[in-house]
């Protein structure tokens, strides 16, 4: 892992979001409706919509508001929320940190099982265990995560005898098994097409370092299956495991959206549709950048390792 590659791929993420930061703008500027008549409400004058657009910045040129708005968030000010009338960096920091929880937990869960699912059905090529977890990936992959929460909520936390809570958020401060108890049908929601997605990457590649001459010679020099296994099969088949587990945070960061409505957790995507429905253009914007970033962030993270695991891609 050399510096120059390292800060490469450092300048790309900087650029890609500098232009996120456009589009993000740009976005949230010609959303429908008005942020003054939303805090003001429909019987507001119009000297007082005039007034507070004029408090907030909004009769500014959108040049000028955009400038404003990045030397804030350069400087870590995201000014404050339209309708919670807090510090948007309070809002959205707790929000994160919540939503950091469940994604985490669930990426780690996915990782820990889906790898292992992947190498076992790739070393069982053409038998029923394949073909179980064949199964399994193509169903997982198709099911949107509304349909999976549903039969979790119906299987784990049914009335009258719920094993789960079916919805809702504990601090770990407050409690931590009330805290792992809500956050496990989430997690397990926003995991079953990760680990699907995941798993069937881990055994096509596999398979395909598997029937490779390099195994092959591995074994005819006497070399025993399970160490060629441990050595050589498995690290070359994780490299693309790991671009694929990095783009799949994408997928989390919007799965994260609908499942945290679901089970009513109080993280970015919840926060996310509130600020919506009540243009709430602060709250939208930090939390589209920080995705952003986590995505990005996420995307680097994963070069890294690659290279690290494969030299050839540092110097590609």
């Amino acid at each position: 892992m050399t510096l120059a590659y390292f800060l490469r791929r450092l300048g790309m993420i900087i650029v890609v979001l500098a232009i996120v930061t456009v589009a993000v703008f740009t976005v949230t500027m010609i959303l429908p409706g008005n942020a003054a008549l939303m805090i003001l409400g429909e019987y507001a004058t119009p000297e007082s919509l005039a007034a507070l657009e004029r408090q907030l910045g909004l009769d500014q040129p959108l040049l000028v508001q955009y400038f404003d708005w990045v030397s804030g968030v350069v400087r870590g000010d995201f000014g404050m929320s339209l309708r919670l009338s807090l510090p948007v960096s309070q809002v959205v920091g707790e929000a994160f940190w919540n939503s950091a929880l469940l994604g985490a937990t669930a990426l780690v869960a996915v990782t820990v099982v889906a790898i292992p699912l992947g190498a076992l059905a790739a070393l069982k090529r053409g038998t029923g265990t394949d073909l179980g977890i064949g199964v399994f990936s193509y169903v997982g992959t198709a099911v949107p995560e509304f349909v999976t929460a549903t039969l979790l909520l119906v299987i784990f936390a049914a009335p009258g005898s719920p094993i789960f809570p079916a919805g809702g958020f504990v601090a770990p401060s407050e409690s931590f098994t009330g805290f792992l108890s809500h956050l496990v049908l989430p997690a397990a929601t926003l995991g079953m097409v990760l680990m699907a997605h995941i798993s069937r990457q881990v055994r096509s590649e596999m398979s395909d370092v598997l029937s490779s001459d390099y195994i092959r010679a591995a074994r005819l020099k006497g070399l025993k299956r399970g160490r060629v296994i441990r050595r050589h099969a498995l690290p070359n088949s994780l490299a693309p495991a790991i671009a694929v587990i990095s783009l799949d945070v994408g997928y989390l960061l919007g799965g994260i959206i609908v499942v945290e409505e679901i089970f009513a957790w109080p993280g970015l995507g919840r926060l996310l549709i509130y600020a919506l429905q009540n243009r709430d253009l602060p709250v939208i914007q930090a939390v589209a950048l920080l995705m952003a970033v986590v995505y990005a962030l996420s995307n680097l993270l994963a070069d890294i390792v690659i290279a690290a695991l494969d030299p050839r891609v540092r110097y590609a």
